[in-house]
């Protein structure tokens, strides 16, 4: 019996002998691969990463410094974009200029100096503006932006309809889209906590006259004080520096856009309506607009009940064309849209 017990502890020695021994085997072999891998990766690294600027001595930095100059130049090459001067369209009238763009090679240069990992090279863009702008082009309406700007605007006349404001805002935050709303100077006189509220929301505030009177019917002087009202209550009541001016009814004469033009404010028309004060179907607005909805487009629409259901649908619908949605001065300004270009290709 002793002699058997004698047998068994030492098989079971001699088995965690061998795998002890096997185990410090294991760890050795993986410790040795946890070095190797360190060592190829840093192998990889010498070959791949180039040294910094401040490591090399003159020549090498000359060298790099023309061979990085002369790849910058071959890309600018194929890269640029030549600005497109505003013009008089003989339907659409003042049509506003939109900034090219190009590379700037010295700060590209040294951006690509800077890095040390230069597989790809950096690219920055800079925006060059055009020779003729809209305000060189003399007193003409404005009814949409630049063609070839892939942004719309939508501009909302506001001289009644409160009780569909509220829709309208909360549809526009959830979209985190920011309109154009030009106020009859009446209905801003009553309403400048309502005025606020919109502003404190980040959209824009202009001018759509005070009484809602045909511009075109008006003497001068009534014209003038149409739009001045307006444009006082704007300044001292919300603190607004206004640069637009939306005639009602879309009625104006020459002398309507010229005055307006002596106040500093651009005669903004619409290129599409949604008609909705005729009180139409939500859903044939949201079809009108993804049906015509293009480059540069400016959408009338006013605080009604078709629009405000509407709202959300043709936001979407806008969206889906991968068009950006802004003010109508951002529509109307040369800049280029952020969202489609980014200055650091």
């Amino acid at each position: 019996m002793e002699r058997l017990q004698m047998m068994i502890l030492s098989g079971l020695f001699v088995s965690a002998t061998l795998m002890l021994q096997q185990s410090e085997s294991i760890g050795a072999f993986v410790l040795h691969g946890e070095q190797q891998a360190i060592s190829a990766s840093a192998a990889r690294s010498t070959v791949h990463e180039p040294p910094a600027m401040s490591s090399m001595n003159e020549e090498e930095r000359k060298q790099l410094h023309d061979e990085l100059l002369q790849q910058i130049q071959a890309e600018a090459v194929s890269r640029k974009v030549e600005p497109i001067d505003a013009r008089v369209d003989q339907v659409w009238k003042a049509i506003p200029g939109y900034n090219g763009q190009e590379v700037d090679i010295e700060q590209s240069l040294a951006l690509n100096e800077q890095t040390l990992f230069r597989n790809k090279l950096k690219l920055v863009m800079k925006e060059v503006e055009p020779a003729i702008k809209l305000d060189q082009l003399g007193s003409y309406p404005v009814y949409k932006g630049n063609p070839m700007k892939p942004m719309v605007a939508l501009m909302i006349n506001v001289a009644w309809g409160n009780e569909f404001l509220p829709k309208i805002l909360e549809v526009l935050e959830e979209e985190q889209v920011h309109a154009t709303f030009f106020f009859d100077g009446s209905w801003l006189k009553g309403n400048i906590p309502t005025a606020l509220l919109i502003k404190e929301k980040g959209h824009e505030l202009s001018n759509h006259a005070y009484s809602h009177k045909d511009m075109s019917k008006l003497s001068r002087a009534q014209a003038y004080a149409e739009i001045s009202k307006t444009e006082k209550l704007l300044k001292e009541e919300l603190g607004v520096d206004n640069k637009l001016f939306a005639p009602p009814s879309g009625d104006f004469n020459q002398a309507t856009v010229d005055i307006a033009g002596e106040m500093n404010l651009t005669t903004i028309l619409w290129t599409l309506d949604t008609v909705d004060w005729r009180k139409p179907e939500p859903a044939s607005i949201v079809n009108k607009v993804a049906t015509r909805v293009e480059p540069g487009t400016l959408i009338l629409m006013h605080p009604t009940y078709s629009s405000s259901e509407a709202l959300e649908r043709m936001i979407h619908a806008i969206k889906n064309k991968k068009l950006v949605l802004g003010t109508v001065s951002q529509l109307i300004s040369t800049n280029r849209v952020p969202e489609v270009e980014s200055a650091n290709q």
